[in-house]
């Protein structure tokens, strides 16, 4: 069984869906739960676990949302990489819940239901984040010196998930509040670039009460300053979306704090980073979200990018016409899949050979798709055969070829932040300031390139990095980990004709779409709780 940060001992919160009201509150309790070290303990664990886990039994029973019929759709999760990947190049689903076809169409409004549980996990665990604070404002007398230390670290972690949270926030409804403090007043939008600098100030004051960087150097999953220095450095790369000034001198510096660092290193084989083993993968893995399919279940999480994007042949006890019994467990650690995401012809064409070879293979190893059964073009989206398969993730230990622990569940942690994502921060960035990448920075793409391809043979020059190789270059390495409508939204290519996939736009050739879809529309169950909010414009 994989350690999880801290031994999870559940406390009881009432379900919440208004993010006006008072958080989840222990009543007369409260004083008893936090009278000593246990409670604090436990509480931190909780607001870690609500990047996750949906409620307080299991992967299903007293749901922290009820929002959403369907608990297992309200993992935040869940919800964060279906709107960074559904509504792309990346990802189709053949599932017909309603307005979930939206999200690929980009037909969503204030009422869709997958725009909504967003908006309210996100605030959710904001209000635990802001309550955990709350609480450890005034510690109990008998605590150890070391106690109260750990409690002021705790702090800081609850201060940085926060500020993860208020940057999705910020990535995906711009306009939005700001609360940082328990309070019955209904709050008024602040102005993106108050949020941006309440973040960036945020990172920069508990950056020195985190661990040190490095996932090896401290309990596995918890935070420490390589998180903080990725977070800043993709605020930065993203400022002028946010606020309409680029700070991509700030990028670079925050990457190199990555790259530099030493503890950090890319890791051999690309896919071991996904699989259901990859806590071992440290020496990459900035920071994981933790899943443990016996201890930490839920139906969201990685249990849903795995199980989501199985079906058809992937399942079909048969491998070559002969008899492959449990073909599911055997090869992606999972029962069975549930015929959901495949990905389009403009992820696949991307990769060198991919679209032309019958079976999707590319020199470029990170192209990891299941084509037997499956066709390259999407006639009709609600069958899981139309487009490729991605299996990137599975819940299969590299280390011994069986399944992660787990029975419905899956042990894959989702990795957050990568070495390789500075990499390609830092091109980027210095293409915005010099118009050329570095020798040093060429270095780090050819290590990825190497990598992937086995050898040099994918190696490329620092003519070849344009903007657009970059973008393309992102959704080679990234692709499925909740970067892709972010990047086409800072490339201004997320809306628009400048960039037609299958389907966008709800249209099989795909459309151009308009801008006003950049970010999500403010739900309008919160325009009716709180007067004082004023929907974004175009909704």
């Amino acid at each position: 069984m994989k350690k999880l940060i801290i031994t999870i001992t559940i406390i009881i919160f009432s379900a919440c869906t208004d993010i006006s009201v008072d958080p989840p509150s222990f009543g007369d309790d409260e004083t008893t739960v936090f009278g000593d070290f246990d409670g604090y303990q436990a509480y931190i664990a909780k607001v870690y676990a609500s990047l996750t886990l949906t409620g307080q039994q299991g992967a299903a029973g007293q749901p922290d949302l009820t929002v959403i019929n369907d608990e297992g759709f309200s993992s935040y999760l869940r919800v964060w990489w279906k709107a960074q990947e559904l509504t792309t190049d990346e990802a189709i689903i053949a599932w017909q819940d309603a307005g979930i076809r939206d999200l690929h169409n980009h037909a969503w409004s204030s009422d869709n239901q997958f725009v909504r549980v967003l908006y309210y996990r996100i605030f959710y665990t904001i209000s635990l984040a802001n309550d955990f604070i709350r609480v450890s404002e005034n510690l109990p007398e008998g605590l150890t010196n070391d106690e109260i230390a750990e409690i002021d670290r705790f702090v800081a972690e609850a201060r940085f998930i926060r500020a993860f949270a208020y940057w999705h926030a910020l990535d995906h409804f711009k306009n939005v509040i700001l609360i940082t403090s328990i309070t019955s007043d209904l709050p008024s939008q602040e102005e993106p670039s108050d949020i941006f600098d309440f973040l960036i100030t945020e990172l920069d004051e508990i950056e020195d009460d985190l661990f040190s960087a490095g996932q090896g150097n401290h309990p596995y999953g918890r935070l420490d300053q390589g998180a903080v220095w990725m977070l800043k450095a993709k605020l930065y790369l993203n400022s002028e979306v946010y606020t309409g000034i680029s700070r991509y001198s700030d990028a670079i510096a925050e990457a190199n704090k990555v790259i530099s660092s030493g503890v950090y290193s890319i890791h051999d084989t690309y896919q071991e980073l996904f699989m259901g083993d990859n806590h071992l993968r440290t020496n990459e893995i900035i920071w994981p979200i933790v899943h443990d399919g016996l201890v930490s279940q839920t139906w969201g999480g990685t249990t849903t990018i795995i199980r989501g994007g199985i079906g058809g042949a992937m399942m079909d006890d048969l491998q070559g016409g002969v008899d492959f019994p449990d073909e599911a467990l055997q090869e992606y650690g999972v029962p069975s899949g549930w015929e959901g995401y495949r990905t389009t012809s403009a992820l696949v064409e991307k990769f060198p050979n991919a679209a032309t070879d019958p079976n999707g293979n590319s020199p470029d190893g990170r192209a990891i798709f299941f084509t037997e059964g499956q066709s390259l073009e999407i006639d009709n989206v609600a069958e899981f055969e139309d487009g490729y398969a991605v299996p990137k993730f599975n819940n299969i230990e590299s280390t011994t070829g069986q399944r992660a622990p787990g029975v419905d569940q899956v042990s894959t942690d989702y990795p957050v932040f990568r070495l390789s994502e500075a990499y390609l921060i830092l091109a980027e960035a210095e293409l915005q300031v010099n118009g050329s990448i570095s020798a040093s920075t060429l270095l780090f793409l050819n290590e990825l390139r190497q990598r992937a391809y086995g050898d040099n043979s994918g190696d490329i020059a620092i003519s070849d990095v344009t903007l657009d190789w970059i973008l393309d270059e992102r959704a080679r390495e990234l692709y499925l980990e909740a970067t892709r409508r972010t990047d086409l939204v800072r490339h201004g290519k997320f809306t628009g004709g400048d960039y037609i996939w299958p389907w966008k736009g709800g249209v099989q050739e795909g459309v151009s779409t308009s801008s006003h879809l950049n970010i999500f529309p403010i739900p309008a169950s919160d325009l009716i709780a709180n007067p004082k909010l004023e929907q974004n414009e175009g909704y």
